[in-house]
């Protein structure tokens, strides 16, 4: 299964890690120099959560970021599984 959250579409993204070596300008030093870096990967923050849907009247499993956790408290899960349905994922 991806890692990817249901209700936002968020997934995981590529960057860089650098390693930075030196004494801060503002600190009287010569300045912060990259002395290299390394290819990784920004997970969303992901959890598996039991959401109430009262017009089916039982529980549904989503795999969810928090701010998708915001977005169900500020639309409403009737919203949210509505617009699910429409893309063509089965909840």
């Amino acid at each position: 299964m991806p890692r990817v959250c249901q209700v936002t579409g968020k997934k995981p993204v590529r960057g860089y890690k650098y390693c930075i070596r030196g004494i801060a300008k503002k600190k009287k030093g010569i300045g912060l120099k990259t002395t290299g870096k390394t290819k990784r990967r920004f997970r969303p923050n992901l959890t598996k959560k039991r959401v109430w849907f009262g017009e089916e009247n039982r529980f549904i499993k989503l795999r969810l970021t928090t701010s998708a956790l915001r977005i169900i408290d500020k639309v409403g899960i009737n919203k949210v599984v509505r617009e699910l349905r429409e893309k063509g994922q089965t909840v």
